[in-house]
């Protein structure tokens, strides 16, 4: 087809390729792929071999002719002398006869031109493929480079912001020292007023006591016997002079306090990143059990299917065994309860509130200290890692009057490898946290008591750096605070939190972002307080009461939640 088109198009004439004269080319052979005048067309080439076989076309029917191929002369690879005539598909090649007899006798054999079909096809399938390929890369390329010009323009808008910021801080600050400045000076200028009054006061005094003085001088040596004795009571009067009264001390001169520029009054960059797809969760009640309690605000597994239950309204701790919708009671402690875990060996680690952890026995099922302590912090909350680590949470003693939360991470020797108290802007970390998981890549969410009505999540990395601050969502929470009140780890990673106050379960992925959430009142689950995976994967809702209502009735869901 490029060959018909550069010989009308073509400065320099062809010239016939069989008596290479420069005679009209009118003629083609296929075969031989020789162009050729009307002469040799008509009386050289029928002189060839086979030039009965061969397809003549006009050389202006070029353009819409598609060569028509020939595989009659394909020679075979492995017998020189002969030429393929099928195809194999068991061995993929093309045989001669000779192969045929020898190796490919009863193989799937076809004929070349279907084998020649099928591989163009299949080649052509293939194009369409890469051709696809190519355009989803394409596309990709094309999202990427918006992606650089958005990120580009997105780092302007924030730097612009922060230099913004930056002027606005300067003037603030400009002013606030201004203001310092005056107050100092307002501080001076009342302190010496007064200082100046009762130096005033003093002044006039002694300027009395010298005329006094005087006066008395002149009356000592006065002679006129008759002006003594009239003046000499007046005189002895006077000498009852008053010391001025003045004030026992003045205000100091204010000092200067620096204060310390921290991120929390300057401000910091926070991460914007968004989950990559929203998850779909559907949670199904398998169970329900009524327990005795006022709510089941803590619940873990163990091993052998039984569930540890606790309620800090009820001050009772309870080893229960989730029968088909009965509950049944195995043992039952009166203490305080503010989280509890079960460790590698099946032990139940408990925090009452104390420095040290308490610990319930799997094989005698009693109460003794457990070997993890705080030291001047009480405990609050208490998580066993995925590795047997034991990471505890607390508070100061003398909380709230001087407020301070940590996170330890312990050894199974009760040694404090890890503490979490500050950030890098030596910032507090916590208010009050009181719940605490892990991630398989070594995260730490932990719930963090913010006020009466108000929580948050906090997630750290392995370095002890805050990751993300979760504080809830702005639709499920517009009208409740978010108010977090447990925390599990899912079997695929990502974390669940209850939040009674809107009867939700938002679901987060190990950074710490909201990638869904789930109505529990939905399924008719009311004020989901805790939650705990079993061994089987099935999960575990506590619940508290309905408000109103005084009896012990809290309800424990065993549910099956899959797409988190």
């Amino acid at each position: 087809m490029a060959l018909s088109k550069s010989i009308w198009k073509g400065q320099t004439p062809i010239n016939c390729q069989l008596c290479e004269t420069e005679k009209v080319i009118q003629w083609k052979c296929i075969q031989c792929s020789l162009l050729m005048c009307n002469y040799c067309c008509d009386k050289i080439h029928p002189k060839f071999r086979n030039a009965k076989e061969h397809k003549i076309i006009n050389i202006k029917d070029l353009a819409a002719h598609q060569e028509e191929l020939d595989f009659t002369n394909i020679k075979c690879k492995a017998h020189s002398g002969q030429s393929s005539c099928l195809f194999c598909r068991a061995c993929d090649i093309l045989v001669c006869p000779t192969c045929v007899s020898k190796v490919h006798k009863k193989h799937d054999l076809i004929e070349i031109s279907e084998a020649y079909k099928i591989k163009m096809d299949k080649l052509k399938e293939g194009q369409s493929e890469i051709q696809k390929d190519k355009k989803n890369v394409v596309m990709k390329k094309d999202i990427l480079d918006k992606l650089i010009v958005d990120k580009t323009l997105k780092h302007s808008k924030v730097k612009q912001d922060i230099l913004t910021h930056g002027k606005v801080l300067h003037k603030a600050v400009d002013q606030h020292i201004d203001k310092l400045v005056t107050d100092l000076d307002q501080s001076k200028k009342d302190i010496l007023q007064s200082i100046e009054q009762d130096l005033d006061t003093i002044n006039s005094s002694i300027n009395e006591l010298d005329y006094k003085n005087g006066e008395m001088e002149d009356f000592i040596n006065t002679t006129d016997t008759t002006k003594y004795f009239q003046e000499m009571k007046r005189i002895e009067k006077s000498i009852e002079a008053q010391t001025p009264i003045t004030k026992e001390e003045y205000q100091s001169i204010p000092i200067f306090n620096p204060g310390v520029i921290t991120q929390s009054n300057v401000g910091g960059l926070l991460s914007d990143q968004k989950p990559t797809a929203e998850l779909d969760v559907a949670i199904v009640i398998n169970e329900t059990h009524q327990t005795n309690l006022s709510a089941v605000g803590y619940m873990c597994t163990d091993p052998d299917t039984t569930l540890w239950i606790g309620s800090v309204m009820d001050n009772v701790i309870q080893k229960v065994n989730p029968g088909e919708n009965k509950l049944n009671i195995l043992s039952n402690f009166n203490m305080k309860v503010h989280d509890m875990a079960v460790t590698q060996s099946n032990n139940l680690l408990i925090s009452t509130g104390q420095s040290r952890l308490k610990q319930i026995s799997n094989s005698t099922g009693t109460l003794t200290d457990s070997g993890y302590n705080m030291s001047s912090f009480l405990a609050t909350a208490v998580h066993i890692t995925s590795d047997n680590k034991v990471i505890v949470a607390g508070v100061n003693s003398d909380y709230p009057e001087r407020r301070r939360g940590v996170v330890i991470c312990m050894n199974q020797k009760g040694d404090h490898e890890r503490v979490y108290e500050h950030d890098q802007h030596k910032q507090p970390l916590f208010i009050f946290p009181g719940r605490i998981t892990s991630t398989s890549n070594g995260n730490i969410h932990v719930v963090d008591k913010v006020s009466d009505v108000r929580g948050r999540v906090v997630v750290l990395g392995q370095g002890g750096d805050i990751i993300n601050i979760y504080t809830g969502d702005k639709e499920i929470n517009k009208d409740r605070s978010f108010f977090p009140t447990g925390i599990v780890t899912t079997p695929r990673d990502n974390v669940i939190i209850p939040d009674p106050c809107t009867h939700t379960l938002h679901i987060l992925n190990n950074a710490g972002l909201l990638m869904t959430s789930y109505k529990t009142s939905d399924i008719n689950i009311m004020l989901p307080l805790s939650l705990a995976f079993s061994p089987r994967g099935k999960l575990y809702i506590g619940c508290g009461r309905q408000a109103g209502r005084p009896t012990k009735e809290a309800k424990i869901y065993q549910v099956t939640i899959s797409g988190c």
